[in-house]
């Protein structure tokens, strides 16, 4: 069994991912996609996505990081997967599943779930431009609309050379509504032997057991049911039970602080409301703590509002 923390556009940047992995549980985390154009990146870029590229690659010596690359030209995805790998990135992970319109409208992400021809020439450019030790990986949904073009779709990720895939078991058009088609996976797994990792409507050890079973799949992909219980990747695994409350309230106080020391403090406040409101889907103390927040707009304000729960 693997567990993996999905990549999770403004969210799980490097210091979520960093809260998330000390709680223990996953064999790797992904980045947030990095766009690319018709451009080699400079390092910068991947250094602002992937900052642990600074330390191996690793979150805390421990938990190793993909960088995922977004984008639908073949010849500048191959030689941005190359830096990124140069660079650190304990393999690569192309996005073909976004379902952002932002995303799509520019004929990225889940866009491509439209054409398997240019998914193939992607991964294909790709697997070509990266030495084979390192690992390429694609993460995609069922299709655009239709579910039955997941068996397309899968194929040429597998004849690209792709070493593994990640299905979220939903169309772009289902966006995040449950539930999440887990037998289609079973399905392609019958048809082709590229490895698949699970994700889609995990929350909990009782719903990756379902996941399991329906979709055949031992690994898993967690994300937003990772920001709802911390540590579910210990939980799925059914090594540990939820984190309580005051461990929970912890964790927000060292996020707090890493994030007002940090580039994106300005960012801050926006950022751990929506934290507590993902929360608040298993801790009903999230829901309290965010309702005596959310007026307030200084960071003080809210910062010691945090403590004193800590203190109660």
């Amino acid at each position: 069994m693997r567990v993996v923390l999905a990549p999770m556009e403004g969210v799980a940047d490097a210091s979520m991912r960093q809260l998330l992995s000390s709680c223990g549980g996953y064999d790797w985390c992904v980045t947030e996609f990095i766009r690319v154009t018709n451009v080699a990146l400079p390092d910068k870029v991947f250094y602002k996505y992937c900052p642990e590229l600074h330390e191996g690659g690793f979150i805390d010596n421990t938990t190793p990081v993909r960088v995922q690359l977004l984008g639908q030209h073949p010849s500048p995805m191959a030689e941005n997967a190359v830096r990124a790998i140069e660079l650190g990135s304990h393999g690569l992970d192309l996005n073909f599943g976004c379902p952002s319109n932002t995303v799509t409208g520019s004929c990225g992400g889940a866009s491509m779930l439209k054409a398997p021809q240019s998914i193939f020439e992607v991964i294909s450019a790709v697997r070509q431009a990266v030495p084979k030790q390192h690992t390429v990986s694609a993460k995609i949904r069922l299709g655009w609309e239709n579910k039955e073009d997941c068996f397309d779709i899968v194929q040429a990720v597998q004849e690209a050379g792709a070493n593994e895939l990640t299905i979220h078991a939903r169309t772009k058009l289902d966006g995040y509504k449950a539930p999440a088609h887990w037998h289609y996976i079973k399905k392609v797994k019958e048809q082709f032997s590229i490895p698949i990792i699970a994700n889609g409507e995990v929350w909990n050890r009782e719903n990756y057991l379902q996941c399991q079973e329906a979709s055949g799949c031992d690994d898993v992909m967690i994300g937003r049911g990772a920001l709802t219980i911390p540590n579910l990747a210990k939980v799925v695994r059914g090594e540990e039970a939820p984190l309580s409350w005051e461990a929970v309230i912890e964790l927000l106080i060292r996020y707090s602080q890493h994030e007002i020391n940090s580039e994106k403090s300005k960012y801050y406040q926006s950022r751990v409301k929506q934290w507590l409101r993902y929360l608040s889907g298993y801790y009903p103390e999230a829901d309290e703590l965010f309702r005596s927040i959310r007026i307030y707009k200084d960071t003080a304000t809210i910062i010691n509002t945090i403590r004193l729960q800590q203190a109660s």
